[in-house]
């Protein structure tokens, strides 16, 4: 179903090895001395307080002090400590001496299925629940659960032709799970930076803050891994690197966490996105989940572009078409998340898709696209002229556009009556 994360096989974890980090140091410490360009950057930049020194003054814990700021440790001792902890994690979970953090009792609740069984070689006994409605896309209006949940599988089923009656059982399986976890003494949510995310996050504390469980319910919600150097999501981490997370990063979930998700869920199924824009200015607006402050203004980049109308993704496409095209859709998505999306929220290539699919609607083609019998990861898109006059803000969208979309309770079509967004000020216009 859209919007499910799974494990991303192309995505290769970063592994801090200790003597190949002193070997690093001891020729960084060389460039150092030597007064190079690139060494100098470095220091200027993760060890600004060494910069007075002359280059033969520069010792080892230097350029041990860079390594450490460059892998997200404050000190080397710091990231060695990281290092060892892990190293005799690994050896734990290979011998099978590894406590069980969890109890069989503990409900694990994530948006997607890319560490259910990473979780288990882990050593976690606790139950796995998936419930991975993408709110970032289509319809979310205000209306009662029930209805709700039917008009997200409608949504769900139209947008990636799925079987209707298949796509609403799903949804009620996973909506009854949610209402069956008060029988669970234990509650762990497992999530990420992204707007798939945090949207899914804000609508899990509305419910169970109006359900006003007894378990002990506790959050885990990360943008970083010190030892990964591009982290895009928790389906990167390996079981010792999990364990890392609960143990580093586990936050018990408290009156304000509930107050936080029932606010910012009414904000996104409001017709007016204000309310919305307001919790997206700063992390302090979003406490205690600093993190969803910029998830929601990912979110609100989806609204129309004051400047030409289009979406922040529908204008990425378009950049890609432009710069690299003509591309198969495949390679338009794979371009999109490694290169030019900010903060990637995307769990597979149909979202984007639903955007092309959009972008086509008009009277007049954003892109040309080949054989439409081939599967859409296959198919050719050639940007148009118009699509190019539209990219660079020297026509509007809406001027030719005919058809609807949502972004959270808000819809957008070209009446003119919608709000827009200012990329450059990051505002509601």
């Amino acid at each position: 179903m859209s919007g499910t994360k799974t494990v991303n096989e192309d995505i290769v974890r970063g592994v801090l090895n200790i003597d190949v980090l002193k070997k690093q140091s001891r020729t960084l410490l060389k460039s150092l001395r030597a007064n190079e360009a690139d060494a100098r950057k470095r220091l200027l930049e993760h060890h600004p307080k060494g910069a007075h020194r002359k280059p033969e003054d520069f010792k080892v814990s230097d350029a041990q002090q860079i390594l450490a700021r460059e892998n997200g440790f404050i000190s080397w001792p710091e990231m060695k400590t990281h290092i060892d902890q892990m190293v005799l994690t690994e050896q734990q979970l290979a011998t099978g001496w590894l406590t069980t953090p969890d109890t069989p009792g503990t409900l694990h609740i994530r948006c997607g299925s890319d560490i259910r069984n990473t979780l288990e070689l882990a050593g976690f006994r606790g139950h796995f629940q998936e419930f991975s409605d993408p709110f970032c896309q289509g319809p979310v209006p205000d209306l009662p659960l029930p209805v709700l949940m039917q008009t997200r599988a409608d949504f769900i089923a139209s947008a990636y032709d799925l079987d209707v009656e298949e796509t609403r059982a799903r949804q009620h399986a996973e909506y009854s799970a949610l209402m069956a976890a008060g029988d669970y003494r234990h509650i762990v949510l497992w999530f990420e930076h992204d707007s798939y995310d945090q949207l899914i996050l804000a609508f899990l504390l509305d419910f169970f803050g109006a359900l006003r469980l007894s378990a002990r319910v506790e959050l885990i919600c990360i943008n970083s891994v010190p030892d990964i150097e591009k982290f895009t999501g928790l389906g990167q981490l390996s079981p010792d690197q999990l364990r890392w997370a609960w143990e580093n990063t586990r936050t018990l979930v408290g009156d304000s966490h509930y107050e936080l998700g029932r606010k910012v869920w009414k904000a996104v199924r409001a017709t007016d996105p204000a309310e919305l824009a307001t919790f997206a200015k700063s992390s302090s607006a979003t406490r205690p989940i600093g993190l969803m402050a910029k998830a929601l203004q990912r979110h609100l980049a989806e609204l129309p572009a004051s400047d030409n109308d289009l979406s922040l993704t529908q204008q990425l496409v378009l950049e890609i078409l432009d710069e690299a095209g003509p591309l198969t859709a495949g390679r338009v998505f794979g371009r999109l998340i490694r290169d030019k999306e900010p903060l990637p929220f995307l769990g597979d290539l149909r979202h984007v898709l639903d955007d092309m699919t959009t972008l086509s609607a008009g009277s007049e083609g954003l892109f040309d696209m080949d054989d439409t019998s081939l599967p859409w990861p296959e198919r050719t898109l050639t940007l148009t002229e118009t699509g190019r006059a539209i990219m660079k803000g020297n026509k509007r969208f809406f001027d030719i556009y005919c058809g609807t979309r949502w972004v959270g309770g808000v819809k957008i079509s070209a009446d003119g009556k919608c709000p827009h967004w200012d990329v450059a000020r990051k505002a509601l216009v």
